[in-house]
């Protein structure tokens, strides 16, 4: 099982890999193509909505024609657009891509997530959970250690081939050894529209409503962080590619240590308790960042710390939602999975170009954005996902 559960976080990362490696190459992109900065926050957002709507597109067919197929499709799929995106001669082309791209990325997110919700059930689903989440965190620090050194050396397409190759090795793990979890009996049946049925029951239920909203909420302050904070370090602290890529994997190590203490904590302790602390973590982390910022001015190392913290609870907020969530939907794990990664998603590509928007001159916008994003994800866990744990 430990051999599966690395593939099917290798799997998932594809999609994260794609947002991040190629987020220090943003300033370079703008001036190749001749563009304004929120230009190229756009193609993050195009494949930022293209992973919503692949996860809501492939979820319920997971569902309806099993897991294997439509992984291996995707991910073949993913290796093309990819070396479509590194060839795009302009902004608009590239978006496209990026679309397409991001589209293909999400069959790993959400078929992955639907096969560990197939044959694991309880804390050792929490337990695979923490260990996708720790995987998807070391994945942007690699994914950006990997475009600052390929920009060192070669134009920011490069960087799509490398993700192509990525797709590659992916595609030719998963055809040996992830295997179809979904026998023909349990699947569902009838047209592709009714087997969107289990979805609108999901959403009907308030609690996993709540986990879709807490979880989607938490992870625009995320997005937020990713589009604002290569901006604020390069351009606003004068900061090389690089010295970018070490305060972004300094800042994924906690997720990292978050989610290996989430790990052993979600054995001992309801995850109910665990969800409230990681918001919390997150939450204090940009009040602290907004209320330095208007009182005394912004620094490198205060920016940097406050956004550390942040970063803290991400993983306890990702693992505890995706778990209680995902544990209400297993009649149809396939739909459970691809709402929790809607979500998830959904908001991201709304705040991406937001933060652009605001200014990219310093941190101020972007700390704002995710205090105002994590304060929702608090109402919206009170309002709705919380009961006492059983």
């Amino acid at each position: 099982m430990g051999g599966l559960v690395a593939v099917l976080a290798f799997l998932s990362a594809l999609a994260p890999l794609s947002i991040d490696m190629y987020v220090p190459a943003f300033p370079a992109m703008a001036r190749s193509l001749a563009v304004p900065a929120a230009s190229i926050q756009l193609s993050m957002t195009a494949c930022l909505v293209a992973i919503v709507l692949g996860q809501l597109v492939v979820g319920p067919l997971s569902d309806k024609i099993g897991r294997r197929r439509p992984l291996l499709l995707g991910t073949a799929a993913f290796v093309g657009f990819s070396l479509l995106a590194a060839i795009a001669p302009s902004a608009g082309l590239l978006v496209g891509a990026r679309f397409l791209q991001g589209f293909c990325g999400a069959v790993g997110m959400v078929v992955a997530r639907a096969v560990l919700t197939d044959q694991l059930r309880g804390t050792e689903l929490a337990k695979a959970y923490s260990v996708l989440i720790m995987v998807i965190g070391v994945a942007p620090v690699i994914a950006r250690v990997i475009g600052a050194a390929v920009l060192r050396v070669a134009p920011w397409n490069a960087i799509f081939v490398v993700l192509a190759a990525a797709g590659l090795i992916a595609l030719l793990l998963a055809a040996r050894l992830v295997p179809e979890s979904h026998p023909e009996h349990l699947r569902t049946t009838g047209n592709l529209g009714a087997s969107t049925r289990p979805m609108i029951e999901l959403v009907a239920l308030q609690r996993f409503l709540g986990m879709v909203l807490t979880l989607g909420a938490a992870s625009a302050g995320m997005f937020a962080y990713i589009s604002g904070s290569t901006f604020v370090f390069q351009e606003h602290y004068g900061m090389s590619p690089t010295g970018y890529s070490i305060v972004f994997a300094v800042n994924s190590a906690a997720v990292i240590l978050s989610s290996m203490v989430f790990g052993r904590l979600s054995t001992h302790f309801p995850l109910e308790r665990l969800l409230p602390l990681g918001i919390g973590l997150s939450l204090t982390g940009a009040l602290a960042q907004v209320l330095f910022d208007v009182v005394h001015g912004d620094t490198m190392v205060v920016t940097w710390i406050c956004l550390f913290v942040t970063q803290l609870g991400l993983a306890w907020i990702i693992g505890s939602t995706m778990t209680l969530g995902q544990t209400l939907a297993q009649h149809a794990s396939g739909a459970g999975s691809a709402l929790l990664g809607a979500g998830q998603f959904i908001l991201g590509a709304a705040i991406a170009p937001v933060v652009g928007f605001f200014g990219t001159g310093g941190p101020l916008p972007m700390a704002v954005i995710m205090l105002v994003a994590y304060a929702v994800a608090v109402l919206v866990w009170f309002a709705l996902g919380r009961t006492e744990p059983s």
